[in-house]
């Protein structure tokens, strides 16, 4: 009887980790309700693949920009990315979609999007490939999708079936926006996790909602990063120490970025006549809270800025220096260290924390994409530009890296 009860203690225990391995946090914005009309969609991703990358892919009847694991060389599975058509796609695992199923077949969501971004131009059609794969397809998912045409919806998708959740449908989404972590609520709403987070990020849209502020930067900079926890009332922001000569420690679970954060995606789609190559693609990669976001687009072509893409490492070097960063949020790597943040690396009253040193750096890159924008939305697309404004983002990342942290 001790055997049995220590191999299910084993089991669930194996099963909890990998449940909190894959916390991820998601949304979609209907164009209906972001400021400019254009619908958003949003992962902020936990995985215990922390090396992150983007990869271009040419080999499917749309291209597409993927986020892939570093060590993924030839791009097998898409955790996030856009086509060409103005078709993109997100993920977040569910834990009780499958409760009851036994089948072993699984941790295909990656493949599916693939999948999804080489064939699909539309939702409806993302919707005609789930019913013709083959059962079971191995997923346990709710998959984002938006496209060129404004469509944005939620499949809560599990190895045999899926519900549809219309963004865009007043009755489902009566404020414009749906957010999801790791349950679906086609299925048992007792199962599955991240229910403190979702409740963190409820809040914050409501508030965003309310003020017309679900923007890309909301998402980016509230959302991602936000160091707000709405079970035990914690604002981290409200309570930084000093200064950073003495590590203050506090206790860093169920926030939305956590230790497993290792990239974040929005994705700003095209509003009707619009390009879909201009739909924009931001990523952070790395820990979110030591990098910045970049953006790229299926319309300037290969290369992407060589921060987000492999180098001869096979990691690309804006997700090493975040890791690198990021062993000063968490110095005590032996036993539960992973659980407890120093504050004082990312926040702190001199204005020296790491988040707050790299945040000019991120202003500055938003605000000249707007300017970019601006001029791409009222001109024909120029490959030639984009690939100028990758070059500049380059040099300008790179260098403020290396003035203010000396890596």
């Amino acid at each position: 009887m001790k055997h049995i009860k220590l191999f299910l203690f084993i089991i669930m225990t194996c099963y909890l980790q990998h449940a909190l391995l894959f916390a991820c946090t998601t949304a979609i914005v209907s164009g209906k309700q972001s400021p400019d009309g254009r619908p958003l969609l949003f992962k902020h991703r936990d995985t215990d693949k922390l090396q992150n990358k983007l990869m271009v892919f040419t080999d499917g009847k749309y291209e597409c920009i993927g986020l892939v694991n570093s060590e993924d060389s030839l791009g097998h599975e898409i955790w996030a990315g856009c086509n060409s058509a103005g078709f993109a796609i997100m993920n977040s695992a569910s834990y009780n979609l499958n409760v009851n199923d036994t089948t072993s077949f699984k941790d295909r969501e990656g493949f599916v999007m693939k999948e999804a971004l080489q064939n699909c131009s539309t939702v409806e059609e993302f919707e005609a490939l789930l019913e013709k794969l083959p059962k079971p397809l191995g997923v346990e998912s709710n998959f984002g999708v938006i496209d060129a045409r404004g469509s944005a919806a939620y499949y809560e998708t599990g190895n045999f079936d899926y519900v549809k959740i219309d963004v865009n449908d007043p009755m489902t989404a009566p404020f414009g926006y749906l957010i999801r972590t790791n349950y679906s609520f086609a299925r048992d709403q007792d199962k599955g996790y991240g229910y403190i987070r979702y409740s963190t990020a409820e809040e914050l849209f409501d508030q965003a909602a309310a003020t017309h502020d679900l923007t890309v930067e909301f998402l980016l900079k509230r959302v991602s990063r936000c160091l707000e926890h709405t079970l035990t009332k914690t604002d981290l922001t409200q309570s930084i120490p000093r200064n950073d000569d003495d590590p203050v420690f506090v206790h860093f679970q169920d926030y939305i970025p956590r230790f497993s954060s290792a990239s974040t995606v929005v994705i700003q789609g095209v509003k009707e006549n619009e390009s879909p190559e201009l739909t924009t693609m931001w990523t952070i990669l790395g820990f979110p809270l030591c990098s910045v976001a970049v953006p790229v687009w299926i319309g300037g072509r290969d290369p992407l800025p060589s921060v987000l893409v492999a180098d001869e490492t096979g990691n690309a070097p804006l997700c090493d220096t975040a890791l690198e960063l990021k062993k000063r949020c968490f110095p005590i790597q032996k036993g539960s260290g992973k659980k407890y943040l120093n504050l004082t690396a990312i926040l702190n009253k001199d204005g020296t924390g790491i988040l707050q040193r790299l945040q000019p750096l991120e202003n500055k890159i938003i605000r000249e994409t707007e300017k970019h924008l601006l001029k791409w939305r009222a001109e024909k697309i120029d490959a030639k530009q984009i690939q100028d404004y990758y070059r500049w983002l380059d040099k300008t990342i790179l260098e403020e890296y290396r003035r203010q942290f000396d890596l």
